[in-house]
């Protein structure tokens, strides 16, 4: 099993996942000229896809899923909360499935699991492939047992750094949008996504990508300090960019 970004922020979001022949897309926050040029450092187009899953439908993870779906045709994964909410819902091969609810695409076992943001029915992802794991977690505000639960033994993980506290506080942003990013239903800040990787199960993780950086409220050095103090200095721990997203990552 192997997984890259696309792009990773607030500008929009997508992650690659490939296992045994199955290749999945979790996210489309670009349009489809730029999801296509982003798949071309792969050496791949979105007919290699063998189906798109959303994790919400905040724009920068949603808006580029129905207009790829309508141009290739593959099935899209998402939950009834986010169909509910999505402005652009024809997508011709949907399917449906609750934020606790296991299935299979291919290789692939993924296991969704329900994080507080603030979206109709958000969740995030553990995949399963020959006894290996690859957790994603981005787009929640704060860490609760079942999220610590979900992540345990994974081989792999992205994980959100949102934000810097400090640099949130004292940014651009008014406040009741500070309020937003920096509630419990809203981004994880650095020290958080260091205090998730204290309390889970780390004993197999050797991989390890941090990503939905702000442009804006953090820096990719201050997010790095965070999760070092936990986890040291591995030569495994990556930092995704928005622009350039980051390169194949196999889990080994």
């Amino acid at each position: 099993m192997r997984f890259a970004s696309l792009g990773s922020g607030s500008s929009g979001n997508a992650t690659l996942i490939e296992a045994d022949g199955t290749r999945l897309l979790i996210d489309c926050g670009f349009s489809i000229k730029e999801t296509v040029k982003r798949l071309q450092r792969f050496e791949l187009t979105p007919n290699d896809l063998d189906a798109l899953l959303v994790t919400h439908e905040h724009s920068d993870h949603l808006s580029g899923v129905a207009p790829l779906a309508r141009r290739y045709n593959f099935p899209v994964w998402m939950t009834h909360g986010t169909y509910r909410k999505a402005r652009d819902v024809k997508i011709p091969n949907l399917k449906l499935f609750h934020a606790h609810q296991n299935f299979q695409i291919g290789a692939l076992t993924v296991r969704p699991f329900p994080v507080p943001h603030d979206a109709a029915e958000p969740c995030q992802f553990v995949f399963e492939q020959d006894k290996q794991k690859f957790g994603l977690l981005t787009d929640l505000g704060s860490i609760t047992p079942f999220v610590v639960k979900s992540l345990a033994g994974c081989d792999a993980l992205l994980l959100e750094c949102n934000h810097d506290r400090d640099m949130l506080r004292n940014g651009p942003y008014p406040d009741y949008l500070q309020a937003r990013v920096g509630g419990n239903y809203g981004h994880l800040e650095n020290s958080q996504a260091a205090d998730l990787l204290q309390r889970m199960d780390r004993s197999r993780l050797k991989k390890l990508a941090l990503g939905h950086l702000s442009e804006k409220n953090n820096r990719p050095e201050l997010a790095l300090a965070a999760v070092q103090k936990v986890i040291g200095e591995p030569e495994w721990l990556t930092v995704l960019d928005q622009q350039q997203g980051g390169e194949w990552q196999k889990l080994t």
